[in-house]
This record gives structure tokens, sequence and C-alpha cells, in this order.
């Protein structure tokens, strides 16, 4: 949902990775981590409290760890990073403090509304409580860029949190390099009232959550190296542990609330880690560490367009763009605005899965060509239907590389309008050609229809309003090649994932069964 949200003045950014990531480090931890609170044999939730001499020792190797970060990213060391030790009672009180007090986890929860109207989040899932769930699920450390200082775990063992360093020093790096509060934080966090806000929302507000990959990519790319220092080798020569890692990030079924958490937010939860990665591999591996550390920092992508097809960002190659109109003279006498914002090629990836399958998923996401969507909410609602999506308009338009791919996504999205809804009837009688589908619904008209390589949606409003709408937003693309970013846009999935990174949700969850052992064989097998 929308990036601008995190982006709101006084919200705090904590940097970290889950015990999860670190559980199965030579098999020390249950490969089934027990949910919080719920010890189990074999898990380190077991573990008394580390004693003096191993607070120490951990202490100490917070400034080898840094240098070895330092020397891996030639990120330079500006001062010693603070550091210190937390009880996981301390920790959770700290984590959920942050999630009631932070703007955007309280904006992340009006999101829901959209994301049920899109059918992402199923219309009884509720939000908070699962966000609470996961907020205090398996923590293994994390880096407060507000404090500028790096929390240890008392009930973690010293070993076990040493690879976690690697990685959360590598955002205290970063912070040192370039204040990650301010750079981290460049959306806009106002609702939009005017055309010119609107397109202006639009340019700004994916640039957030872009920059959370690249800054997750790159402590993973040293938390791979740190694991590998024993064989002398790096990610760039041992390119399969980073494969293995991703392809592992896949099976949740190691965390019992991520393994019961709707796909939107597995996988949105987990981009930052895997396709962040992946971006950072990809520089590192054509251009360099300079470039894919100081340079990317630099000169951040833009886009999870750009974040998933890393040579774009490398060539400066083309983003697509769509813009909105002026809707609010159509719309502004009934309706308030609501949300606004990117429907990306991630978006698109996840629900073509939820409503497609995998292969369908594969398949279309690649052929996305540029997605907007815009959502309105009836003033004459009562406060009660407020808190539903049956309060909200939403208009969806999709622009495709070709016609099979845009025939086959309106397929996809209509063929999941009875999942949404209550009732869904077709009004075949007032289509006006085979290019409409318009429906019925408990929640108002829907209109379904497809130009050339475009596609439309509304959902909830009238079907005369909505044609004006179809009307209004294909005008306003023109025709001719695909423009290119001038500046930063947002996503619809990727503002969930960056929400979460606000105030120390783990995204990478789902990550396991990357041993050291493995580590080792993967890159001895080279």
């Amino acid at each position: 949902m929308r990036e601008r949200c995190s982006g709101a003045a006084g919200s705090v950014r904590l940097w970290l990775i889950p015990l999860l990531l670190i559980c199965s480090l030579g098999g020390v931890c249950s490969a089934q981590v027990t949910a919080p609170g719920t010890p189990s044999a074999g898990s380190v939730d077991n573990r008394q409290p580390m004693t003096k001499d191993e607070a120490k020792e951990l202490f100490r190797s917070v400034d080898d760890i840094l240098e070895f970060v330092s020397k891996d990213s030639k990120l330079p060391i500006e001062h010693s990073v603070k550091r210190k030790l937390l009880s996981r009672g301390q920790v959770n009180k700290f984590l959920r403090a942050k999630f009631d007090e932070d703007q955007g986890a309280k904006r992340m929860q009006r999101d829901e509304i959209v994301l049920k109207k899109f059918g992402l989040l199923d219309r009884d899932f509720q939000l908070r409580p699962f966000l609470l769930a996961l907020l205090t699920e398996q923590i293994a450390g994390f880096y407060d860029n507000k404090t500028r200082t790096v929390n240890l775990l008392d009930w973690i063992a010293p070993d076990q949190q040493k690879p976690v360093l690697a990685h959360e020093l590598t955002h205290a790096l970063q912070d040192q390099k370039v204040d990650l509060t301010k750079w981290s934080d460049v959306s806009l966090s106002d609702t939009s009232r005017t055309v010119a806000d609107d397109n202006r929302h639009l340019e700004l507000d994916e640039a957030d959550t872009a920059r959370s990959a690249v800054a997750e990519g790159q402590a993973m790319v040293t938390f791979i190296d740190y694991l590998l220092r024993p064989t002398g080798k790096t990610i760039v020569d041992a390119p399969d542990a980073a494969q293995k890692l991703r392809e592992s990030a896949a099976e949740a079924a190691g965390s019992p609330v991520m393994a019961r958490a709707p796909l939107l937010l597995q996988q949105s939860l987990l981009f930052p880690y895997s396709d962040g990665l992946n971006f950072e591999q990809t520089v590192l591996v054509k251009k360099g560490v300079e470039a894919a550390f100081s340079g990317v920092l630099g000169n951040p992508p833009s886009s999870s367009y750009e974040i998933m097809n890393p040579e774009v960002y490398m060539v400066h190659g083309p983003v697509p763009v769509l813009r909105l109109p002026d809707l609010h003279t159509l719309l502004d006498a009934e309706y308030a605005p609501y949300d606004l914002g990117v429907m990306g090629e991630l978006d698109v990836r996840i629900l073509t899965e939820l409503f497609g399958g995998p292969e369908i998923a594969q398949a279309l996401a690649p052929d996305w060509a540029g997605g907007v969507y815009y959502a309105a909410q009836r003033r004459s609602a009562t406060a009660a239907e407020k808190e539903t999506p049956a309060s909200l308009g939403l208009l969806y338009y999709s622009r495709w590389k070709n016609r099979d791919s845009a025939r086959s996504f309106l397929r996809v999205y209509g063929g999941q309008l009875s999942r949404k809804y209550k009732t869904v009837s077709r009004r075949a009688k007032d289509e006006a050609d085979d290019s409409e589908q318009i429906y019925s619904t408990n929640e108002g008209d829907v209109l379904l229809s497809m130009s050339g390589r475009d596609v439309f949606v509304s959902e909830g409003f009238s079907l005369q309003l909505a044609r004006q709408l179809r009307a209004s937003i294909a005008e306003a693309q023109g025709v001719g090649s695909v423009q290119t970013a001038q500046v930063p846009r947002h996503e619809l999935s990727f503002r969930v994932s960056r929400e979460l990174a606000a105030f120390g949700i783990p995204k990478s969850a789902m990550f396991k069964g990357f041993t050291h052992r493995g580590a080792e064989g993967s890159a001895a097998s080279r």
C-alpha cells in the first residue's frame, strides 16, 4: 500500500532480520520455530540469558564484525556503533510501543480496506492482530537508526548473533554514509486532493520501498559473505549461496505466523530481502563493490520494476509511467479522496498468483507495462460503513506489452469477482460491445473492459460514472513510447513491506534452511 505512510515525520525506522534466518546455522535451532512465548525442546527460547562473560565477548565482536563489513562493502567507518543488550520482554515492549505510535502503522490499517477491495486480503482478515503477532515473532537483533544503536538479544547465543550483526552493522554503515532516516523517507504523507497532488504522489511514493530493498539487499550480501568467510569465498564467486537462500525463503512453514499469512503479506514482506539481494548481487557482479554499495546508495532505483529488473536500472532504461487525469471534477461531489498509487509489477505478480496460480503469475508479471489505481470513499457512508470496502469506489487502469497478456489478465481478474463479493450477476444486456463486462454486486456496479493492450476496472462506481472515468483516464495516457520515470513512484503491495520496515517487522521471516555447512558446501562446489 502507500509507501508515503512510513515517511511521515517522526517515524522510527528499525532495520532487522529475524531469528528464523539464523535458526538453522549448523542445525543449532529447531527447524520448526515456536510461536512467541511458547518454547520447545531444542529451541533457543529455552536458553537462559547470556552470562556477563558472553555479553562482554559479544560486545567485543561488534567492532571486529564492523571492520569486516566495512572491508566487504567498502563503506567507510566514520565512528564506532553504540550497542545495547535487551531481554525478550524489553524487545517486545519496545516494538509494540513503536507499532502503536507510528503513523505509518496506523495508516496501514486504513489501507487494509483498499487491499480487501482489490481482493488481496480476505474480507474477514484482521491485519492489526496479525502484524502484532509477526512483530514479536523470532527477532534476532536490530539496528535503530533513530538512536544509531545496534540492539543485541540476551537469549540468543553470541555465535548465533554474529552473522546477524554483519547484516545489522551494514545498516549502521549505510546510516553513517547517507543518514538512513533522511535517505529512506522521501515520500509524501498528506492526502492528495488535486490532480497535481495526485500525480506528485505517484511520482514520489515508491522511492521509499525501492530504497528499503537496496538497504536490505546490501545487508544480505554482507550476511552471506560473513557466512562464507571461512571458505575464503564471497557471493561474487559463490553465487549459488545466494540462490540457495532465495529458494529456501519461499518456504514459510518454519514460522508459525508467516505460515498462515495471506500471499500478499508473505511475498511483500519477503521482497526487500530476496529481490533486494538479487538486485544487489547483479550490480555487484557486473559493476563491482563500490557501484553496488556506495554507488546505489548515492543513486538509488526508483521503483520495484527496477529492483526486479536490475539491468534496466544499470542502463538507465525506461520505466513504465501512467498518469491520472483530473478525477476530482467527476468524483468529489459524492466521494472523498481516499487512496491512490501505482499497481506495479510486484502487485501483478501477487494478484495473478493468488487468483491464477504461480505459472500464470510467472507468465504475466513480466508483461506488465504500467498500472495505476484510485480509491474514493462515499461521503454518504455511515461511520460503520466507512470501516468496510463497501464504502469505496475503486478504479484500476493497467497497460500490457501485448494484447494477449492484457486479455489474460482481464480473465484472471474477472474470475475472482465471485470470491470478493457475496453476490455477483452479469448484465450482458447493458454491455456496449464485446470489450465490456458489466456486473451487479452487493457493493455496486463493476465494469471490466479492454481496449488494445489496456485494461480498465471500476468497482463500486455507477456504470455511467465508470464509463466517464474510463474515458478520462484513457485520454490522459496519450500514445507513443513508454516514458522514463524522472522521479520515484510507489506501489500498492510494496507499501505493506515498507510500512513494516518502519517499525521493525522482520520481512525476511521465511528465510530458512541456509546453514553454515550449506554455505561452505555451496562455495566448495564451485
